[in-house]
C-alpha cells in the first residue's frame, strides 16, 4: 500500500494522547466481564444509539459544513480517506491506497473494489468526479466548494467557462487521478472531508430535493427514512458495507430544541450522548465518572473532557462602519476577561485562546493574537486612539448568537466587559439556520462562531476564515498580502517552511484583530451507562462504527 501521510502530525498527536493516558493512569474498558476478558461479539451486537443534535443546515455532501450535519453525514458517507479518531492520522477509506508525484501536484487514489452505494450500485471513480463537479457548479450554490479550490479547472467552473474539473481524471473504474493548480502537500488531508464523498448521479438527478432529505451514501449506515425536520434523522446499519461492520443496528439522531432539553432527556434515559449544560460539568463528572483519556467513554467513565481541535471566537464585521478600525477591534478584544468566562461558564474545563489555531495542530503558536491578553487599561487606550475616549460617541452595537446552545451566558459576560470600557451593546439571539443567513448577509456587527478542523492542518483554520471571498470568511476580512501568502503557503512542499509561513499569516490577522479568539474547546459531553468503547474524537465527531451498547 502506497499511503502518504505527514508523519510529524501523527507522531505529535499520538505522543500527546499517550502522555494524557499515562498521566491518567492508562485507559481501561469497563464491562460486566472479568478484568481482561473481552465480551463475545454477539454480546456487543445490536441496539440503537440515541444521539442528540440540533437541527442541521444540510446532510447532503454538497453543503456539508457545520457540526450537526457533518455528524450525520460522516455516518452515511465515506470519503477517499478518513482520520484515526484518536491520533488524527490519515487512514484509508473509500481509497485503499494513494500516492503523489514528487512535487505534490498530481495525486492518484486507488479505490476499494466492490464497495457499494446504499442503492446497491458499485462505487467507481466516476462517482467522485461527479460529486466534486456538482459541488463546483455555481448554480448549485455550494458553500463548501473552496475545499476543491486547488484542483485544476476549479476557477474555470466558478467562472462558468467550463462544466467539468479538468484536473479530475477517471483513469479506470477504480483509479482517480487529481491534478492541482500548484503543489499542495496537504491535499491528502483535504480529501478526507465528509463533503467530498461520492454520490450516485442517478439518484441526485432524479430528484435533488428528495436526495437532500434522504441522501444515498457509501458509508457504514444508510438513511432509514427521510429527514424529519426539527424532529429526528434515523440511520441504520448498511449490510453491504465494504468496511468493518458496526456493532450497533443504527443511530437515532434526536433533534431537540436546546442543550438543557437534551440533558433532561439524557437524565430520563432517552438519549445516550449529550452536551453538559453550563454550571453542571463538575456535578456530572461526580455522578457519572470521567473518561481517563478524555475521548473514550465506557460505563462509569462516561464524561468526555478531551481537547478539541477547535476554537470559539467572536466575529467582528470588518466592513461595519463602527468596527472597521483595527484599533476598535483591538480594544474590544483586550477588554474581554476570557479566564473569567472559562471559570464561570465552563468551570475551568476550557482555557483562554491566544490565537485562531488551537493546540494539537502542528504550528500552533502561543500568543499569536497579542490583543487576546486581558488588559482593561490597554483596551481603553486603544478605544481612545480610535477616537472614542471612555467610549464617548461610540454607538450601541449588537452581539449576535445562535440561541439554545448556551451562548447567551458567554455573551452576557462579554457584554459586561465591553461596558467596562464604555461600549454599550444588546444581545440578539436567532435559530441556527437563520443566524447563519444573517452572518452571510453581513446583517450583524459582532457575532460568535466555533471552528473545528475539517482536517487537522493550519491551512484549514487560516485559508477559509481569512481568504478574501471565502464563504466562511464571515468577518469579511480582506488583505491582499494575506491572500498572496495563503496561496504561497500551499505551494511549499517542505513541512517546516510551510508551517512557518502559516505562522506569519496568523500573526498578521492577529495584529488586525480580524476576529476575536475566545477559548479553545474541550469536550463537555456525557454518555449513558450502556455506551461502551464510544470514541468522541478531537475533531468533534462520534465514531459510530466501533461503539457497542450494553443490553
Amino acid at each position: 500500500m502506497s499511503e502518504r501521510f505527514r508523519k510529524g502530525l501523527a507522531l505529535v498527536l499520538a505522543l500527546a494522547l499517550a502522555a494524557t493516558m499515562l498521566a491518567a493512569g492508562g485507559c481501561t474498558t469497563k464491562t460486566d466481564e472479568e478484568p481482561g476478558e473481552e465480551p463475545a461479539v454477539d454480546e456487543k451486537v445490536g441496539g440503537t444509539f440515541n444521539f442528540y443534535i440540533s437541527e442541521p443546515a444540510f446532510i447532503d455532501p454538497i453543503n456539508l459544513q457545520e457540526s450537526e450535519g457533518t455528524q450525520v453525514g460522516q455516518s452515511v458517507f465515506d470519503s477517499l480517506v478518513t482520520f484515526d479518531p484518536l491520533t488524527s492520522e490519515v487512514k484509508p477509506a473509500a481509497a485503499e491506497s494513494w500516492e503523489s508525484n514528487d512535487d505534490a501536484t498530481v495525486w492518484t487514489f486507488y479505490l476499494v473494489q466492490g464497495a457499494k452505494f446504499h442503492n446497491g450500485r458499485e462505487v467507481t471513480a466516476q462517482d467522485f468526479k461527479y460529486a466534486w463537479e456538482r459541488i463546483c457548479t455555481p448554480a448549485n450554490k455550494s458553500e463548501i466548494a473552496y475545499h476543491l479550490g486547488v484542483v485544476k479547472g476549479y476557477d474555470e467552473m466558478q467562472a462558468e467557462t467550463a462544466t467539468e474539473l479538468e484536473g479530475v481524471k477517471v483513469v479506470d473504474d477504480y483509479t482517480l487521478e487529481v491534478t492541482l493548480n500548484y503543489a499542495f502537500a496537504d491535499f491528502e488531508y483535504v480529501v478526507g472531508h465528509p463533503a467530498l464523498a461520492p454520490v450516485p448521479a442517478e439518484a441526485v438527478d432524479a430528484d435533488p430535493a428528495a436526495f437532500a432529505d434522504m441522501p444515498i451514501g457509501n458509508g457504514p449506515f444508510k438513511m432509514a427514512e427521510p429527514w424529519a425536520h426539527d424532529q429526528y434523522i434515523k440511520v441504520v446499519k448498511f449490510d453491504d458495507y465494504y468496511g468493518e461492520e458496526p456493532y450497533i443496528d443504527g443511530v437515532d439522531f434526536k433533534i431537540l430544541s436546546d442543550q438543557d432539553a437534551a440533558f433532561l432527556e439524557f437524565q430520563a434515559g432517552n438519549v445516550d450522548f449529550v452536551p453538559i449544560p453550563s454550571g453542571q460539568i463538575q456535578a456530572t463528572v461526580d455522578e457519572y465518572g470521567e473518561s481517563p483519556d478524555g475521548y473514550t467513554v465506557n460505563p462509569g467513565e462516561q464524561v468526555s473532557l478531551g481537547e478539541e481541535l477547535a476554537i470559539y471566537y467572536l466575529l467582528v464585521n470588518n466592513e461595519d462602519e463602527t468596527l472597521k478600525d483595527p484599533a476598535v477591534r483591538n480594544a474590544m478584544s483586550l477588554a474581554i476577561d476570557r479566564q473569567d468566562i472559562c471559570d464561570k461558564v465552563f468551570e475551568g474545563t476550557r482555557v483562554p485562546a491566544t490565537g485562531i489555531v488551537p493546540p494539537g495542530i502542528v504550528g500552533h503558536t502561543p500568543d499569536a493574537f497579542k490583543s487576546s491578553k486581558y488588559d482593561v487599561e490597554a483596551a481603553k487606550a486603544a478605544l481612545a486612539e480610535a477616537g472614542y475616549p471612555d467610549g464617548a460617541g461610540f454607538p450601541k452595537i449588537s452581539l449576535e448568537y445562535n440561541s439554545g446552545s448556551g451562548h447567551e451566558d458567554i455573551l452576557q459576560l462579554v457584554q459586561e466587559d465591553l461596558k467596562a470600557i464604555g461600549i454599550e451593546s444588546e444581545l440578539v439571539g436567532s435559530e441556527w439556520a437563520q443566524y447563519l443567513d444573517k452572518l452571510g448577509a453581513k446583517d450583524y456587527q459582532v457575532g460568535r462562531l466555533g471552528w473545528i478542523a475539517d482536517y487537522p492542518i493550519m491551512d484549514n483554520f487560516l485559508y477559509p476564515l481569512f481568504k478574501t471571498g471565502s464563504t466562511d470568511n464571515y468577518a469579511f476580512y480582506s488583505n491582499a498580502d494575506v491572500d498572496a501568502k495563503l496561496d504561497e503557503a500551499r505551494m511549499i512542499v517542505d513541512d517546516d517552511e510551510r508551517v512557518a509561513q502559516y505562522q506569519e499569516i496568523e500573526k498578521i490577522v492577529g495584529d488586525a484583530s480580524a476576529v476575536i479568539p475566545m477559548f479553545y474547546y474541550r469536550h463537555t459531553r456525557v454518555a449513558s451507562d450502556r455506551v461502551n468503547e464510544g470514541i468522541y474524537s478531537p475533531n468533534g465527531l462520534f465514531t459510530f462504527e466501533s461503539v457497542w451498547l450494553t443490553k
